[in-house]
């Protein structure tokens, strides 16, 4: 008798949930296969094309048949002192790019090594939420718990909640995530914040890792601060970056963890057992766009803060108000009223349906994410407009 022979998955894949944006997106493919037209604002993939100068550098290096062969996995020592540069010159932080910079394959693969470099059973995390899933799911990933953290808009709210978890847990909590501005609430955060951060990681013994890549991202002048700025922040931390959106080079996988040298070191133990580095013609070119002009940088930033104001004031247009945030690509959004009692979900299901527009339910980036979308800012001006124009007359509002 041939019996069917049932192939199973490590248990650390039964422990991730299922993946509710990959069913919002298979049914936006359905319908571009109707020939519908999707209005697409769920993931923060950016449209824009990448800075002038790191595209001309990688059609030059690219025909060097020397740059094919493996690069080097810690990244090429003039991307390592270029990242260095940066961080002198945007915030007098100074890095040894030998022994403090490590390139990773963009920041989600770093902080999903980090996560297996510092993390195990038994071992936990705190992390704010709602949450970018990899914040989460890396920990997960790696055997050990995650405790979650309540996001608020007021920052001295979180600090006390953390204080009241840290306390009342045993063994306390290994590890710390932060994200300022934050995705997906879009909250923003000050220098002070990170000062009192390090002084009660280095009061209660907790690794601080910080994903900052929406550094450039930033409206009505305000200027985001680096975690690295605090005093003392590379004792306890280490802070992530990318070029994905900074410079729209978000197919390029190039990003950046720098910080303190012993948590650099462990997450290059393990990276030389899982990878080669990045392709070196990409690294050369990111070389160019970390030394660019600044201009291109706050060019990225003008076109996300004019969607910004289009989208929000044409939601004001149709009764569905929210605030305009201070920075990233994304727009947080309560969801009205009347539809509260469906969820996230299935209102976001709703709008793909009636609207022929895609959002990201809340739902997705945890519990606390309830009654809440999240829209990225990636579609243009008029596509913009007409979303709106849609959602409107599918919600009666």
């Amino acid at each position: 008798m041939n019996e069917k022979f049932i192939i199973q998955p490590a248990n650390r894949l039964k422990r991730l949930p299922p993946y509710m944006f990959g069913e919002l997106n298979r049914l936006k493919l359905e319908k571009r296969r109707q020939g519908i037209d999707i209005i697409d604002f769920g993931m923060g993939n950016p449209d824009q094309p990448t800075v002038h100068s790191a595209v001309r550098k990688l059609q030059e290096v690219i025909a060097d048949s020397k740059t094919h062969r493996y690069s080097a996995s810690k990244g090429i020592p003039h991307l390592l002192k270029a990242v260095s540069e940066r961080y002198q010159r945007q915030y007098g932080v100074e890095l040894n790019p030998n022994k403090e910079i490590i390139a990773t394959i963009g920041s989600k693969e770093g902080i999903s090594h980090l996560s297996l470099a510092l993390l195990g059973p038994g071992e936990s995390a705190l992390i704010p939420s709602p949450a970018f899933p990899i914040h989460v799911w890396s920990v997960v990933l790696a055997g050990a718990n995650v405790i979650t953290i309540p996001m608020s808009s007021q920052m001295d709210h979180f600090l006390s909640d953390m204080s009241h978890i840290v306390e009342n847990l045993w063994p306390k909590p290994k590890v710390m995530f932060l994200n300022f501005p934050h995705n997906p609430t879009t909250t923003v955060t000050t220098l002070d914040f990170f000062e009192e951060i390090v002084q009660y990681a280095k009061k209660k013994e907790i690794i601080v890792i910080h994903d900052f890549a929406y550094a450039d991202i930033t409206f009505d002048g305000y200027k985001a601060p680096s975690f690295l700025q605090a005093k003392g922040a590379k004792d306890v931390g280490v802070e992530f970056t990318s070029m994905s959106k900074s410079f729209n080079m978000a197919g390029w996988r190039c990003g950046f963890c720098v910080g303190n040298p012993e948590i650099i070191n462990y997450l290059a133990t393990i990276k030389g057992y899982y990878d080669y580095g990045i392709f070196t013609p990409i690294q050369v070119a990111s070389i160019m766009a970390l030394r660019g002009q600044a201009e291109e940088v706050e060019r990225v930033a003008k076109v996300y803060q004019d969607r910004r104001d289009i989208l929000i004031d044409s939601l004001s247009k149709i009764g569905w108000n929210t605030e305009k945030p201070k920075a990233t690509m994304f727009a947080w959004i309560r969801i009205p009223e009347k539809y509260q009692n469906i969820g996230s979900f299935e209102f976001s299901k709703f709008l793909l349906e009636k609207a022929e527009v895609l959002v990201s339910p809340g739902i997705g980036f945890g519990e606390t994410g309830e009654g809440y979308i999240r829209m990225s800012l990636v579609e243009n001006s008029d596509r913009i407009k007409q979303a709106i124009r849609q959602i409107g007359r599918a919600l009666e509002l």
